[in-house]
């Protein structure tokens, strides 16, 4: 039985995510869902969640098929909570270079790049990485006390109560780029390659790990996306 108190969060269908997964942890987190491919139903949420899996390019055509682009750029300008994931995080992006160059959503300014084989100790890696990775605070989001990062929460409040080094599952072979570092929460080392493995600007959360197949920690994420949700929002449509 569906909770009427209970805030929505919209997991966009465009023929590329997740989708079961991520609608199973927002239902563990105490979140109602919605899969749907409708701008109207995306803007009527409380919280939007881009998943994705595949091409970019493919990606941004289905966006645009469906009348999406428009809709994801007015809720990133919103207090309301907007999220992507692996894939979806990449779309936020200015432009990639996957398979041509392609235009992205321009929510985020910055550039989508290949993992070009990362070596660890003389050793080519494999691309695409799967499997567990930490990820760890990027410096611009540490304070001024840096000399006991591990065991502490994060400082942003959707990595509440995970601990700076947690382990997340990571299936990707190219990862974002942002031109501005400050926006960047964490970062993520694969052989001598670092990157970007979430990030923040405004209401907009980014990660290119898949919090929903990242078990506690990862659950972590959607438990604390449910408690930024604009109050006022769920207030007005219980109304």
């Amino acid at each position: 039985m569906s909770n009427p108190s209970a805030s929505v969060v919209a997991i966009i269908d465009y023929g590329m995510g997740n989708l079961f997964s991520v609608t199973q942890a927002c239902e563990q987190a105490g979140l109602q869902t919605v899969i749907t491919s409708s701008p109207k139903e995306m803007l009527a949420s409380d919280a939007v969640i881009l998943p994705g899996v595949g091409a970019f390019g493919d990606a941004m055509n289905a966006l645009e098929r469906l009348d999406l682009i428009s809709g994801l750029r007015d809720v990133a300008a919103s207090p309301k909570p907007l999220v992507g994931i692996c894939l979806g995080m990449q779309l936020m992006m200015s432009e990639s270079n996957e398979f041509g160059s392609h235009r992205g959503l321009g929510i985020i300014e910055g550039e989508v790049v290949r993992l070009e084989g990362p070596a660890d100790q003389n050793k080519v890696l494999k691309v695409p990485q799967v499997g567990w990775n930490q990820i760890s605070s990027s410096s611009s989001h540490r304070g001024n006390d840096t000399t006991d990062l591990l065991n502490t929460a994060w400082e942003s409040p959707i990595f509440g109560g995970i601990l700076d080094g947690e382990y997340m599952y990571f299936i990707h072979s190219f990862y974002a780029k942002p031109a501005d570092a400050s926006v960047v929460v964490s970062t993520t080392q694969y052989g001598e390659t670092e990157f970007c493995s979430s990030l923040i600007v405004g209401s907009v959360f980014a990660c290119q790990f898949h919090p929903e197949r990242s078990g506690p920690a990862g659950l972590r994420v959607y438990q604390n996306l449910s408690k930024l949700i604009p109050k006022p929002e769920r207030e007005q449509r219980n109304a």
